[in-house]
């Protein structure tokens, strides 16, 4: 380890401040563009010690567990609290023009859709049981270490309220100092925890969730590895106007504002479409919306979420045809000539993007696609494909879903 003073140049894609020297970049975590701070260094990293010159842009985090002045920030579940409204906002559009660009491709894109305090539904907890105590809050950056919080400003009100129900849940099922995860969903019916990363557990743990849970009336289900210990309630979310009960773990949009801007845009541009394909569905997000529209086919992997969206659709009033299909889209995507049944095409596909789907829709003659996507890499990747194929980018809307990090989601229409 060596001490250096530095000037950071910029923000890199992760948000870790950016300087250089004769042996490359430095990465330098809670650093802004335009700072000069002294950090100690190991290889190509850098830990603030000091900030010779502060940026304008800096401000003083919101959370207690950041780090009380913005540089030594402990809890892993933020990254970038220290960074002022305007140029942050600006920082995550900017991921999403650099990674078209990568690519080639230069359409307009929109102001970003910014996310608030309070806005997240769904969180992923760790969790550990020590001697003294049941530790619940996030993992420190580069490391195992859980950083116990006791308020989260990014988390809905009933989230943070619920923090002792969840840790005493926690509680209930830890056996050992083995760490593991607790992801907590938001819903109208109450909290909806799912417990992974524990292999076994035994016969007493299962009894002593539900006696937990049963005490505290403000948890609606919990689930282990999938499977239902205990529900009081069905959890029930809302898809614009439509109630849902998700399976246990279960993908959703971590924020209901966020979800709502995203499905507004995919509605939008898909118009007055009569044959709708929503591909990689999950339990309905677009697909109850668009039904509304027009007759949806939902493709997705997840039977589970599959059967949820199924039921609600068939419990809902108004809608037209919801037809399902069970499908591995990575393994066997749409072809093109099973395309040519729809007027307008919506996916979202994990991480990974939609690769060979891409080059199926590039090929077919569907005249409206919209492409949502949570990494604007391959998102980047996959409309290039469309674009050679003819198709056109008409809109570009990135929303700021993960407040304080540099996680960006990304709503693109395009028309054949």
């Amino acid at each position: 380890m060596s001490a250096q003073t530095v000037t950071i140049s910029k923000l890199g894609a992760q948000g870790d401040g950016i300087a250089y020297d004769s042996d490359g970049p430095i990465y330098v975590p809670f650093a802004l563009p335009g700072e000069t701070v002294s950090i100690a260094r190991v290889k190509s990293e850098g830990t603030v010690m000091s900030i010779a010159s502060p940026s304008p842009d800096r401000q003083e985090p919101a959370c207690r567990h950041f780090g009380p002045d913005g540089v030594n920030g402990t809890c892993g579940g933020c990254t970038l609290q220290h960074f002022t409204d305007l140029p942050y906002r600006a920082f995550k559009r900017q991921l999403v023009v650099d990674a078209l660009s990568s690519k080639g491709l230069t359409p307009e894109v929109d102001d970003i859709v910014a996310a608030h305090p309070g806005e997240r539904r769904r969180v992923v907890f760790s969790a550990r049981r020590t001697e003294k105590d049941m530790l619940i809050g996030f993992s420190q950056a580069e490391s195992h270490h859980i950083v116990a919080i006791e308020e989260c400003p990014i988390s809905s009100a009933a989230i943070v309220a619920r923090l002792p129900a969840i840790r005493a849940v926690a509680k209930a099922v830890a056996i050992n100092a083995e760490s593991f995860r607790v992801s907590v969903l938001d819903t109208a019916a109450g909290l909806d925890l799912a417990i992974e990363g524990i292999k076994t557990i035994s016969d007493k743990q299962r009894r002593a969730v539900i006696e937990t849970v049963l005490s505290l009336r403000s948890v609606a289900r919990v689930s282990f590895n999938g499977e239902v210990l205990v529900e009081t309630q069905k959890p029930l979310i809302d898809f614009g106007g439509i109630q849902v009960s998700p399976p246990p773990g279960a993908f959703t949009q971590a924020s209901k504002p966020a979800e709502d801007a995203m499905a507004e845009l995919v509605v939008a541009h898909v118009g007055k479409a009569k044959r709708i394909a929503d591909l990689f569905a999950g339990a309905g997000t677009f697909s109850l919306r668009l039904a509304r529209l027009g007759r949806v086919t939902a493709v997705e992997a997840d039977e589970k979420a599959l059967a949820s969206l199924d039921h609600a659709a068939r419990n809902a009033l108004g809608l037209k045809p919801v037809t399902i299909e069970r499908r591995d889209l990575f393994r066997r995507p749409l072809m093109t000539p099973e395309l040519k049944y729809f007027d307008a095409v919506v996916f979202d596909p994990p991480r990974a993007g939609a690769e060979f789907q891409s080059k199926e829709l590039a090929r077919s003659a569907v005249k409206k696609i919209v492409a949502v996507s949570c990494n604007p890499l391959t998102l980047a990747r996959d409309l290039a494909i469309l674009v050679e194929g003819g198709y056109r980018i008409t809109r570009v809307t990135p929303i700021d879903q993960f407040l304080w990090t540099s996680h960006v989601e990304v709503v693109v229409a395009l028309e054949k």
